[in-house]
């Protein structure tokens, strides 16, 4: 087995839901071992979201593989002192716990330093630890509505919000990455450091276009639905068979093609109300009626087929069943088996192909299955792992 970047890299997790196990999982991807310290008994809340794979929740067998599950309750003092044991010999501290709630058990940067000055934390909340929204409670969709993401996006008539979790997803990038460049300060520095991550200011960043946009007050982009707010044609439309095909014109060369090849209607492309984008825009609904014309006589294959040819970007509107079998996933083969507590399910690789390693893909932890064996480790008895089972502190 080849090395990986994070091979001998210890992270404990104090985490739930998708932020923080999204950031950690993807430490596990590249080598480092991830605890994940749950509540005893339920374990991590998002555990029972749903029960659509093999009676497991969709999105913990997304971002939990890979990892050890540690049960500590931490309001019992047996348990608190296990974790800050494990935490002298750890390399990161990832936490999302409900704002102050870390500090309130001593789990300070400055008093963690005092133990391991080379240890890294790095907490990730809602709207950060300070600031006058600090306290308030913050869900995914609360923040894709703070940070502005639904006023751009859905329909004139509604705002939407995106079909996955773009807050915790964004922040748990963001909490990744800055962990990936902390290992990079500590290797020049020998020192740890403290990371606040905010949901807010990771999701703002990605709004910053649209930010741009409405500057100094201009008109923010509308919402149009999945067509794009500035750029036309680009989004879906419908074939004759009933299919939807995305497409997306990006300048005026590829407008006169699409009119030449796809539409076969070369005069069209050097009409002066359709010759610049920001015409095409204003007459959206009118060219709208010409392509429904066109494309209403042809199947989906046959739309793909005449934009591939005249090298228009395309995509099919797939749905989940054909993600699942999407060709291109399969001839890179993308998809590898890993185990579960209810058996083998299939699992998509990390994003970025390396070819001096590769990515570790091990099993989705039951909960507290690693917790005799890691108290072990760090030098209790097993009368004292048995008095804290019997207590329920794991």
């Amino acid at each position: 087995m080849s090395t990986r970047p994070l091979d001998g890299i210890t992270v404990i997790s104090l985490e739930h839901a998708i932020a923080a196990p999204f950031c950690t999982r993807q430490l596990a991807d590249l080598g480092a071992r991830v605890i994940k310290v749950e509540r005893p008994g339920s374990g991590d809340f998002a555990r029972a979201y749903d029960e659509r794979v093999n009676g497991m929740a969709s999105h913990f067998v997304w971002v939990n593989r890979s990892k050890e599950s540690l049960t500590l309750d931490l309001k019992q003092a047996d348990a608190l002192a296990a974790l800050k044991i494990l935490l002298r010999m750890a390399d990161v501290l990832v936490q999302n716990l409900a704002p102050g709630a870390a500090a309130r058990m001593g789990l300070t940067a400055e008093l963690l330093h005092q133990e391991n000055p080379r240890l890294i934390l790095c907490d990730i909340s809602g709207y950060g630890n300070n600031g006058p929204y600090r306290d308030k409670k913050a869900y995914d969709l609360l923040i894709q509505s703070e940070a502005g993401f639904l006023s751009v996006t859905g329909t004139p008539e509604s705002p939407s919000k995106t079909g996955n979790s773009i807050a915790d997803i964004a922040a748990g990038m963001y909490a990744y990455t800055n962990i990936l460049a902390a290992l990079l300060q500590r290797g020049k520095t020998g020192k740890g450091s403290s990371i606040d991550v905010s949901m807010l200011e990771s999701l703002s960043e990605w709004m910053s276009y649209p930010l741009y946009y409405a500057y100094e007050g201009a008109t923010p982009p509308p919402r149009n639905g999945a067509s794009h707010a500035t750029i036309y044609p680009y989004g879906p439309f419908n074939a004759g068979d009933g299919g939807t095909v995305m497409l997306g014109l990006q300048n005026d060369r590829e407008w006169v093609l699409f009119c030449e090849i796809v539409l076969e209607n070369a005069e069209l492309g050097k009409d002066e109300r359709f010759d610049k984008n920001f015409k095409r825009n204003e007459k959206r609904d009118e060219l709208l009626e010409i392509i429904n014309a066109c494309f209403s006589k042809l199947t989906t294959e046959q739309v793909i087929a005449k934009l591939d040819r005249a090298q228009i970007a395309n995509a099919r509107l797939n749905d989940m069943a054909g993600l699942w079998k999407h060709d291109q996933l399969k001839a890179r083969n993308r998809w590898v088996d890993i185990a579960t507590p209810a058996g083998t399910i299939p699992a998509l690789l990390p994003p970025g192909l390396n070819d001096s390693y590769e990515y570790r893909m091990d099993a989705i932890p039951a909960v507290g299955e690693h917790s005799k064996k890691i108290l072990s480790e760090i030098g209790l008895s097993e009368d004292q792992i048995q008095k804290m089972a019997n207590s329920k502190a794991i």
